[in-house]
């Protein structure tokens, strides 16, 4: 039940169930090349989203607990007093875009609960031994570590033979996948827990990932593949993220260099998070799109809320708002003269949907959209997600944590009841026979599609 409803004003998702669907059957392989069947879940805490922040520090308050740190995250740091009419351009632009969609999501929300309730779905209730357990904690150094790749030896030509590796070797291992520098690819048909530097991660079926930065994206450039979704989280420059030193941010102006035309098939929705900064909203509509090529065709909402479906935040809050913004758009690639028919069969997208789901409660894990935007896309479509901390079965991702919430911190691993017992030769074949070998991209080699 992982798309709970969906409706006219929108869907309802089940986030933890959508991760959950890409490990029925998953594998564990170790260094010595034993394999064996384990069962694998998200930590279910994740999404126990119980109350609004406001009324978790309340509670906290009744309790006697301190409620500083909570009412940190709440309150805005306080550098002058001000009078409430002093409003910047910014505030001012964020008052008129929330009046102005203001109706569509408290109707909206309305209407998608009410109806999810009646099926037995946001009615608050939760499993026990979920709440009273701690979130995961796991420090991801995976930024630091592609920042180290950029230092390692450039490869000659003669040796550039392959883009692509599969994720184990035909020996079991994994220590000699080179993660930085090539497209990894999970081409079993399960979920394979592996070991990769060190640290075991789950890597779901028939999955791609390339762990670099933006200015080492040419390996995906030269995988041989144009995508017809391509969904992105860019890192927005925050001022709150910049304190909490949570990850690095990028200038809006250098996402510019991200090379679309070069991944994106004719007609392929590109699906935009954007922070509810109006600044950021105008930057990806009338600036980074067209730069790009690629028409404005909708813009849909994120709506967070408790397992009881009330607002994570009040919605007329002045700090923080329920809603994250989508913005849809279609790739028209100005060369191609040959796209007027496909242009005429591509199914339309409604604007002002709205997407409802309980949030994860760890930091920028965005709901997966494989599901919501399949009825948009046509039969077999190549899927990819760029700044990815995640991987998803069948899509190719890329971003320089793209691993971190396949860490085996975050999910429950437990073996099957038959004792996990090592696989038969035919079952635990993997995909490593007769790999797909293609050009491989020079490092030496930069590249923009800044005009």
């Amino acid at each position: 039940m992982s798309v709970v409803l969906v409706n006219t004003q929108g869907c309802v998702l089940d986030a933890r169930s959508l991760i959950d669907k890409g490990y029925l059957q998953c594998i564990r392989v170790r260094e010595n090349n034993q394999k064996s069947h384990v069962n694998c879940r998200f930590k279910g805490q994740c999404f126990q989203i119980l109350k609004s922040h406001l009324d978790a520090i309340a509670s906290v308050a009744a309790d006697g607990g301190n409620i500083e740190t909570l009412q940190k995250t709440d309150k805005p740091t306080k550098k002058r007093k001000r009078k409430r009419s002093e409003l910047n351009q910014g505030e001012i632009d964020s008052q008129a875009f929330h009046k102005k969609i203001r109706s569509v999501v408290l109707e909206g929300t309305k209407s998608l609960v009410d109806s999810a309730r009646s099926l037995g779905y946001l009615n608050g209730t939760s499993t026990t031994d979920t709440v009273k357990e701690p979130l995961p904690s796991q420090e991801c150094s995976l930024s630091a570590l592609c920042e180290m790749a950029k230092e390692l030896p450039l490869v000659d030509d003669e040796q550039q033979e392959e883009c692509a590796q599969s994720l184990v070797t035909a020996d079991g291992s994994t220590s000699h996948v080179d993660l930085f520098s090539r497209v990894t690819e999970n081409r079993a048909d399960w979920a394979t827990v592996v070991t990769l530097m060190g640290e075991e991660y789950v890597i779901p079926p028939h999955t791609a990932f390339l762990l670099s930065d933006f200015t080492k994206i040419q390996p995906l450039v030269h995988y041989g593949r144009r995508f017809d979704l391509i969904v992105m989280d860019p890192p927005w420059e925050n001022k709150s993220v910049k304190r909490s030193r949570r990850y690095s941010c990028l200038p809006s102006s250098q996402l510019k260099r991200i090379p679309i035309p070069l991944l994106a098939s004719p007609n392929c929705l590109v699906v935009t998070w954007v922070t509810n900064r109006p600044s950021h909203l105008r930057f990806v509509r009338d600036e980074l799109y067209p730069h790009w090529g690629v028409e404005v065709v909708a813009e849909w909402l994120w709506i967070k809320v408790t397992t009881s479906g009330e607002f994570v935040f009040p919605l007329d809050s002045h700090h923080k708002k329920p809603y994250e913004v989508l913005v849809l758009g279609r790739f028209r690639p100005s060369s191609d003269n040959e796209t007027s028919s496909s242009e005429a069969s591509e199914v339309p997208v409604e604007d002002q949907r709205l997407i409802v789901s309980v949030p994860s409660a760890l930091h920028s894990q965005k709901p997966s959209l494989s599901e919501v935007l399949k009825p948009y896309l046509g039969a077999e479509a190549k899927c990819l997600e760029l700044f990815a901390r995640s991987l998803l079965p069948g899509w190719t991702s890329w971003g320089n944590e793209v691993l971190k919430f396949q860490h085996t911190s975050y999910f429950t691993l437990t073996p099957t009841d038959d004792g996990a017992g090592v696989l038969e030769d035919e079952a635990a074949e993997d995909c490593t026979d007769n790999p797909t070998v293609t050009q491989r991209l020079s490092s030496s080699a930069e590249y923009s599609v800044d005009k």
